[in-house]
Order: C-alpha cells, then structure tokens, then sequence
C-alpha cells in the first residue's frame, strides 16, 4: 500500500523532476495533516495550561478548520490511488511494522476526535447560538468535562500525525532521498511552523501575535538546523545518498530549494518576524504567505526529489 501511494504519479524522472512534477496530490495530503496536527497541538497545549481566554484564535477558532483540513487532505490521497475502493482494508487491521497503517488508524481516530474538540468551543464562539436540542447541550458538557483527558489523547494523535507524514516518505528504503530518520520531526515541525503562522494572521489579540511570532521564530530556526542535519547525513553516507543531496546542491533542485523553501518560505519571514517584535509594520499577510507556500513547497520538493533518487544496480 504504501509503495502504491507514493510510486503512483507519473513523473519521468529522465526528464527534469522539478518541471515535469508528478502530482499534486501526495504534496497536499502531507501538507494539510501537517498544519492538522499543529493545530491540535497548539490548541489541546495550551487547554492544558489554562490559557484558552488569553488564546482564543490558537484554541478556539483554529480548530474549526481542522476536520475540513482533514478532509480535503484524504480526499486528495484517495484521488492518488490506483484501486479507491480497495482504501477500506487498511481498516481492517493493524500492522505494527507500517507507517500507512499508524497514519490510516491515526486518521481514523483524529478525525472525530477533532469535531468533538471543536465541540467543547462552539459556545465560546457563538454565545448567541440557540441551543435548541436539550440532547446536544447535555452531550457537549459532558465533553467539557472530559476536556483535559482529550487535550492529552490530541496532543500525542498530533505528534504521531506530523511525523507520520514524513516517516511514510522515510521507510520507503528504495529511494535514497527519502532514506532518513530526519523528515518526521521536519515534517513536524514545519507543521507548527505554519500553524503558528495562521494563529498569528487570523489573531486580533497583540499578546497572542507575539508568542506565536516567538514560537515561529524558533520553530524555523529548528527547521534550518533539521535541513542542514538532512544534507550532512546524507553526505556522510553512502554514493547515492550523496547523489541525492547533490540534486540540491548545484543539481536540479538547487534553485527551487534553496531560493524558494530556504530564502523565501524560512529566511525572509524569520528576519520579518523579527522586524514585527521591534514594533515595524509589517503586512501581515506577506510573513504568512511565504512560511504556508515555502511549507507546501518543501513537500512538493521533497516528494519529487524521493522520486528521482534511486539505487545504481
């Protein structure tokens, strides 16, 4: 299941793999359960540390999106696969051993836990909402009250979610590229990354667009030291793993990389970011835009870097 998943596109890797890319769906899918998960984290986090009045965009609002985030992203991995109708029997065990069986069971439990979160927030959000149906205001208190045990199941789900998205890509041995431990905790954190971003975009609260403009700062300085640690790795390692770093170091993706993730989606916002603490106007839409684009960037590069790598028989 998983080399179908990940081998089904259609790119040609003969030909230049960053102009003739393979897909879109694979990318987006990564993507969307990344911002997913940090989400959720941000949100069950500080639910935990009392803080859900002082943050109401990071625990309140945010969350909204996420089952519909969710959806998109399963409905583009279903458009990818080669047999849809065949998708229900990762449901129908576990194997232990397999990374697209703790991502699908990972789904499978997030997706309504996520609603019931969102749940326990819709009368925070819509004071005046007329609860008509006695039964409905019953069940979302009992949720409330077991909002701390949730906070804890969502926090763990999440972590397992963002990495999820990149140790898929990890334990496929076959393509050099993808072959390291580093791209879960990447795939992590540019998750937090851009979640931290959106809170910061959609907050009206000055207190909370500081922290989170604080946590994205050192969230892409952790970023900038795992893609770094991604190179030395893979340059320390054997013939075609240092062939597949040099795709990015004056091969084909060098320029796609390196200008448009690295410069553009993490250098430039930090250095904006900083410029915003300093009390500098700042748009507010130009720091999101370049961390959520370099975010989806850096999962196309990736995808389609993993692609072009191979193994010399």
């Amino acid at each position: 299941m998983i080399e179908e998943i990940i081998t089904s596109g259609r790119m040609n890797p003969e030909i230049d793999p960053v102009l003739h890319a393979w897909g879109w769906e694979i990318p987006l899918y990564l993507f969307l359960g990344g911002i997913s998960a940090g989400i959720l984290i941000f949100s069950a986090y500080f639910t935990l540390r009392g803080r859900q009045d002082e943050l109401p965009t990071a625990v309140k609002w945010l969350p909204l999106t996420v089952p519909v985030l969710i959806g998109v992203g399963l409905l583009a991995l279903l458009m990818d696969l080669s047999h849809v109708l065949y998708a229900w029997q990762l449901f129908t065990n576990i194997r232990w051993e397999s990374p697209m069986s703790w991502g699908a069971w990972t789904l499978f439990i997030i997706t309504p836990l996520s609603i019931a979160w969102l749940a326990i927030w819709l009368e925070d959000i819509f004071p005046k909402w007329d609860w008509k149906f006695d039964e409905v205001k019953t069940v979302i208190n009992w949720l409330k009250d077991q909002k701390r045990i949730m906070a804890q199941i969502l926090i763990l789900l999440s972590v397992i979610l963002g990495m999820y998205t990149g140790i898929l890509l990890s334990a496929f041995n076959a393509r050099p590229f993808w072959n390291t431990s580093i791209l879960g905790p990447l795939f992590l954190t540019s998750g937090l990354s851009a979640s931290a971003a959106l809170i910061v975009f959609f907050s009206k609260s000055e207190v909370e667009k500081r922290l989170f403009t604080r946590i994205d700062i050192i969230l892409i300085g952790m970023e900038l030291f795992m893609i770094i640690h991604l190179f030395m790795g893979h340059l320390a390692g054997t013939q075609v793993h240092i062939q597949a770093a040099q795709m990015f170091l004056g091969g084909p993706y060098t320029v796609y990389f390196w200008i448009f993730v690295v410069g553009l989606g993490l250098v430039l916002p930090v250095i904006l970011e900083l410029l915003e603490l300093k009390h500098k106007f700042i748009p507010a839409i130009v720091p999101v835009f370049l961390i959520v684009a370099g975010n989806l960037m850096l999962r196309f590069i990736v995808v389609n870097a993993g692609q072009a790598s191979r193994w010399l028989y």
